[in-house]
Parts: C-alpha cells; structure tokens; sequence
C-alpha cells in the first residue's frame, strides 16, 4: 500500500505569543528572537522529515518557519493556510478579554455570533477541512510521497478534528510551537472517505521527551 504523508507543523513564537496577546491572520507578525532560537534548539536536538515541497500560510511566522526549519525547500504559499481573522479583538491582551461577555459568546462553540471583522466559525471550519483534503489531492496527483505544511494552531486544529484517526476535539490537536502531527492516507482513502490517519508527531522523538517531563 502506498501512503502519501503531510507533516502539519505549527509556527514557532511571536512577540504576541510571548505578551499573551490574541494573534490572527489579521496581524502579520514575524518570529521573535526567542521564536527563532526555539525552532533552531528543536531542529538540532530532534529530526524533521525530509521533504521536497513545504506549503506555508502566507504569514511572516509560516514563511520564516518554513525558511529555519526547511533551507532550500521549494515553498508553496497559499491563502487558506492562514489562520482565522478575530476581527475587533484581534491583537487584544486574553487576560482582558476573557472577562469581556462579548469574547466569551464569541468563545462558545455553539454560538453563531460573529464579531465584527472577524472570520465566522463555520467560514473558517470549511476552508481549513477543504484545504487538508486539496493539499492531499495535490500530493496525489503530484505523485509527491511526502511533503509539510507550515501553517497555525488553529488551523492544524480544525483540520484534523474533521478529518484525522483517530477522532478528537479541535482542543485535543493542540500542539507546541515548531510541532505537530504527521498524517497519511492512500489514494482509496482519501477518495472513499476522505480521511487521513494521524500516525507520529513531528518532530521525531519529540512527544518521548514530552512525557518524560
């Protein structure tokens, strides 16, 4: 059986990480010193696959990670890689607005409450599971066995908790910056059920140490 593989791999740190602050795709920060640093101290201690194409978010963060982590890779921006737009709380301390009632309608995944600006739920749930199905398709008729995608928390999590075995909740999928999960599927899979299996995290050897702290 022949497995095509993406490795979901998210960002590494921003200034807006680092201050606690709610980042979107509506700021377009690059890493900070200590993102960059992070990144490196990962990609020296564990292994990243080897891949020949990368696909990013059109973001600083994911181009700049795409750039530390994968040196002379051939990369592929691509607009639906990017993460959801917060719209009026975009850029906003969470220590504020977790007391806001307005952020926590907005927080409620039942809600259909848009806030201003910001990218709906649903909008941003269809064009991350459809993106995951046409990076596979991609691959597929690319014949490319192996490729990664730089992208963002959010983004990683909405796409595997509609798509991914073994089935989570998008909070399930969350995963440190510079990491992620690495999935496969077959040709039958993916056109019978669009599906993937989530299979190892990335990088290599990284979720070992994790569980040992």
């Amino acid at each position: 059986m022949k497995y095509y593989k993406l490795h979901l791999i998210r960002h590494g740190l921003t200034s807006g990480n680092l201050e606690g602050r709610y980042i979107g795709s509506g700021t377009d920060l690059p890493l900070c010193d200590e993102g960059k640093a992070g990144l490196l101290a990962l990609k020296q201690k564990y292994a990243y696959p080897q891949v020949s194409v990368v696909f990013t978010s059109p973001l600083q963060r994911a181009v700049q990670t795409a750039d530390l982590l994968y040196p002379g890779v051939h990369q592929i921006p691509l607009q639906d890689l990017r993460e959801m737009s917060f719209g009026v709380f975009e850029g906003q301390p969470l220590e504020q607005l977790v007391k806001d009632p307005a952020f926590a309608r907005w927080m409620d995944p039942n809600s259909q409450e848009v806030p201003q600006g910001a990218e709906g739920r649903a909008a941003f749930y269809k064009r991350t599971g459809d993106m995951l199905l046409k990076l596979f398709e991609y691959l597929l008729r690319s014949h490319t066995e192996e490729a990664a995608c730089i992208t963002h928390g959010g983004v990683i999590m909405s796409m595997l908790a509609q798509h991914a075995l073994p089935q989570r909740k998008p909070e399930d999928w969350m995963t440190d910056p510079g990491c992620g999960y690495s999935v496969r599927c077959d040709a039958e899979m993916w056109m019978r059920d669009r599906l993937v299996e989530a299979f190892d995290v990335v990088p290599l050897g990284y979720l070992d140490d994790a569980g040992e702290e």
